[in-house]
């Protein structure tokens, strides 16, 4: 008897993206009256590149980002006094607390930072990605020359 008909698939590939090959964009993002947590969730994504179609997990496809206003992100409920961050020196004695409010009074630009980088990947990726995020207390930033897209 005859052959079985061959079957002739076109083969599709997931595409990867490779270091290098993703031209990254700067966007900014103004964080006066936003809600700390809702503006870190709509960061972290765009540090780690899942906004764009060719996202590849082991590569970082992410964007610059630009937070402005960091002074004035908006904390509810009472956790301006409630919430605390904690240092350690690694010393007897060195554990330090500061609440949230003070904190960004003081340093707007750690209580932004730490928020993001607590929602990337734990890793030497989700490290590179953090040097993306560029966090300023007021509407001045230097980074007028690259054009920054908003958020």
């Amino acid at each position: 008897m005859g052959s079985k008909p061959q079957r002739h698939h076109l083969r599709r590939e997931t595409f990867m993206a490779k270091n290098g090959e993703v031209a990254k964009q700067w966007r900014i993002i103004d964080a006066s009256g936003v809600s700390l947590g809702r503006l870190a969730a709509e960061v972290a994504p765009v540090l780690m590149g899942k906004h764009r179609p060719e996202y590849t997990p082991h590569v970082d496809c992410g964007d610059f980002v630009i937070v402005i206003n960091a002074g004035q992100v908006g904390l509810t409920g009472r956790k301006a006094d409630q919430n605390l961050r904690l240092t350690y020196s690694g010393y007897p004695g060195g554990q330090s607390a500061e609440s949230y409010g003070m904190l960004r009074d003081r340093r707007s630009d750690i209580l932004v930072s730490e928020a993001v980088r607590r929602m990337l990947p734990k890793s030497r990726l989700g490290r590179q990605m953090l040097k993306k995020l560029k966090v300023y207390d007021g509407a001045d930033h230097p980074h007028a020359g690259v054009n920054p897209i908003a958020l």
